[in-house]
């Protein structure tokens, strides 16, 4: 244990399934970094043996993509905590040596995780002992699910009050709401001419929707795209690093674009959101102020996120292609609201410092 008014260090494990995850863990980093803190960053799939993380990483895309009946009878299947819950717990205790190890060669004053199943090692290594400090777990979902929640974590960090009220009502433990985790860019809005430029490049004169599937864009995007065109709305597609979905999409008022490192121009520039999963695409438009409809969500978390979104009224979920361009109208005659938020990284500091004191006393 350090001496009061050193430099504080904080592990940070996420896991590198998707761009969520990392998203939030890198962002997190950033910010403790400006305030001072020394922070490592680890892969939790590194600390899991080699078939699990191919299972992790792998498995999820292909179940997702090719039987999302069974990512849904699986994701349920871990909140009834049956045999499910039994594999993936084991799977986490398989990895908590190594996180310990982690934490013990960093000299992490605090460990937080990312990730849900960072957060069950998380948990265990602070349940029996073998993590000394303080563990937090940041929820980069808007609906709190059984892997995401441990009794024995000293924080849970949620971007909304709406997932914070829903973790506490399913599971009993407290959350608080620490903000969203993406870069102030997408909060700042660019100049009016560089936006009127970029929408000449994307479309037509008819309101832009900006499609988000996540970095892979996975769902049913194709039938989203022409439901949404079928609104009279222009459907400009992320499809991320899926350069086969990215070709397949064409025809009029569609606008198939690649990896693209200007996201927040692009949310500054459409007009509405339409996503499918809840993650980290959402938050980052919540920041923008750019409204959001959840439509044909992907499995198991997609729905589960989208519930969550629709009855908070933060994003409307539309079931049908009628409702779609029911709420998309809707969503554009609202327009813009950007709303100021807290930052996590406060809470952290704030929680090292209550650390660091209970020490010094």
């Amino acid at each position: 244990m350090r001496t009061p008014g050193t430099t504080s260090r904080v592990l940070i494990v996420s896991g590198s399934v998707g761009a969520g995850h990392d998203g939030a863990a890198r962002e997190l980093a950033a910010r403790l970094r400006r305030a001072g803190v020394e922070v490592a960053v680890r892969d939790y799939l590194d600390a899991v043996p080699r078939a699990a993380a191919l299972v992790l990483r792998e498995g999820y895309l292909a179940t997702v993509e090719r039987v999302p009946g069974f990512f849904e009878v699986f994701f349920r299947g871990l909140e009834r905590q049956g045999l499910l819950w039994w594999a993936e717990q084991r799977v986490c205790a398989l990895a908590a040596g190594t996180l310990a190890a982690w934490a013990a060669e960093f000299r992490a004053d605090a460990v937080v995780a990312t990730y849900p199943p960072a957060a069950q090692t998380v948990g265990m290594l602070r349940a029996d002992g073998r993590l000394a400090v303080p563990a937090v777990i940041y929820l980069t979902d808007p609906a709190a699910h059984v892997s995401w929640v441990h009794p024995a974590v000293d924080l849970h960090l949620t971007v909304t009050e709406a997932t914070a009220e829903h973790g506490a009502a399913a599971y009993g433990v407290r959350l608080e709401v620490g903000g969203p985790l993406v870069q102030a860019r997408f909060g700042q809005r660019p100049p009016t001419t560089e936006l009127a430029a970029l929408r000449a490049e994307l479309g037509d004169r008819r309101p832009l929707a900006l499609l988000v599937g996540g970095s892979l864009g996975i769902g049913d995007v194709r039938t989203t795209v022409h439901d949404v065109t079928a609104a009279g709305l222009t459907a400009v597609v992320l499809c991320g690093r899926n350069e086969t979905l990215r070709r397949r999409l064409s025809g009029p008022g569609v606008v198939a674009l690649g990896w693209r490192d200007d996201v927040h121009r692009l949310m500054h520039a459409t007009d509405v959101l339409v996503q499918n999963a809840g993650g980290l695409s959402f938050t980052e438009s919540l920041v923008a102020g750019l409204p959001a409809v959840t439509y044909r969500p992907i499995p198991g978390h997609g729905r589960a996120n989208a519930r969550v979104l629709d009855e908070a009224g933060l994003a409307p979920w539309a079931h049908d292609r009628a409702e779609l361009a029911h709420h998309l109208h809707a969503q554009l005659a609202r327009g813009r609201t950007p709303a100021p938020t807290p930052d996590p990284a406060d809470k952290l500091l704030a929680l090292l410092d209550r650390t660091r004191g209970e020490v010094a006393a």
